[in-house]
């Protein structure tokens, strides 16, 4: 009899033991899927677009700067225009390491995209120097190496074309054609430029099919063991703010707006994600050609200097890793967007 009442016991044992690691098991897979749940929320797409009071929203105004966006009488030889360097086939930039500047020269730095620029603030171009997106609009316009036009003169190449007069007009009742309402107009347009849904946006609004087993293991690394998300936060995945994230180059960067921090000697603005595999190369100068390099590149640092980010450390990742953090970026592509060509005033 008590060699029954043990076996009884040893079986209740057993089955309690099997019970207590089912119950951990199933725990331990609810609370990942809780991390992952609250994960996704932080990168949930906004619903609306951000204006500032300053210079809200009109359909009028976002048409007018559509039009000055492309067109080339924009620029000193009427041969370019915003688009020339911000292409929406290329993710609003340009498949080039540098921009190609009036003179039909390649510059120094890539263009950095314009979409979700609604978002992008305080800070504007690789080096933040300009405040607001009203600011970066007036740059390339008056660069020699750019667009190479003096506001002063677009004003009056602008107000020489009765349509475009008319449109200031109806956009800027009171103002007409400014330097300031120019710049505004191509603001507005600008921040209208958004990323489509992406298979990522799906996935965050429910779909487990919406994108691939190994993008999901890429999401995990991503704001996990690899630290990307560190600096590419929020829904458009960036925390714009300026880091040295280890290029060789004698750019300064943002130490050319601060020179009296050290740490913005060779640090730029981390770029959104968005639509991403249509935007190489990639980095501030467009040397690294794919994301495969990119992945390989920010894993190890190969050298050390001052300026250095924090963020920036050596981390192991296998090759299945970094296949997988691939794939995640690659469902940052949003749908592919028809853009039609505005009909500009003679």
């Amino acid at each position: 009899m008590k060699a029954e009442n043990d076996m009884v016991t040893r079986r209740y044992l057993v089955a309690m033991a099997a019970a207590l690691l089912l119950a951990a098991a199933a725990n331990v897979e609810c609370t990942a899927a809780d991390s992952v749940d609250l994960l996704k929320a932080k990168f949930r797409r906004p619903a609306d677009i951000p204006f500032p009071a300053g210079n809200p929203y009109t359909p009028e105004k976002a048409a007018l700067g559509k039009a000055l966006f492309f067109d080339p009488r924009l620029s000193g030889h009427q041969n370019m225009n915003c688009a020339s360097c911000h292409n929406p086939s290329f993710g609003w930039e340009v498949p080039l390491k540098g921009a190609i500047g009036s003179q039909n020269t390649m510059l120094a730095r890539n263009a950095p995209t314009v979409l979700n620029q609604a978002w992008g603030g305080p800070h504007y171009f690789w080096d933040g120097r300009a405040s607001s997106l009203e600011d970066q609009a007036r740059g390339p316009i008056q660069a020699a190496v750019e667009m190479n036009l003096p506001l002063g003169e677009a004003v009056q190449r602008l107000q020489a074309i009765p349509e475009y007069k008319k449109w200031f007009g109806i956009a800027f009742p009171g103002q007409g054609v400014t330097q300031d309402t120019i710049v505004m107009a191509i603001a507005t347009f600008e921040r209208t430029v958004v990323s489509g849904y992406a298979p990522f946006d799906a996935w965050i609004d429910g779909d487990e099919n919406a994108i691939s087993e190994s993008a999901k293991r890429g999401f995990v690394l991503f704001n996990g063991k690899a630290g990307c998300a560190e600096c590419h936060t929020g829904w458009n995945f960036t925390d714009n703010k300026f880091h040295d994230v280890g290029i060789a180059t004698t750019d300064l960067g943002r130490a050319e707006v601060e020179p009296a921090n050290p740490k913005a000697r060779h640090a730029f603005k981390t770029p959104g994600l968005r639509d991403i595999t249509r935007r190489a190369p990639y980095m501030h100068d467009g040397s690294l050609a794919d994301l495969d390099m990119v992945i390989a590149r920010y894993i190890s640092v190969p050298f050390d200097r001052p300026s250095i980010s924090p963020q920036m450390r050596k981390i192991s990742l296998t090759a299945a890793e970094m296949a997988d953090i691939v794939k995640f970026l690659e469902s940052l592509t949003g749908t592919k967007q028809s853009v039609s060509l505005p009909a500009l005033p003679n």
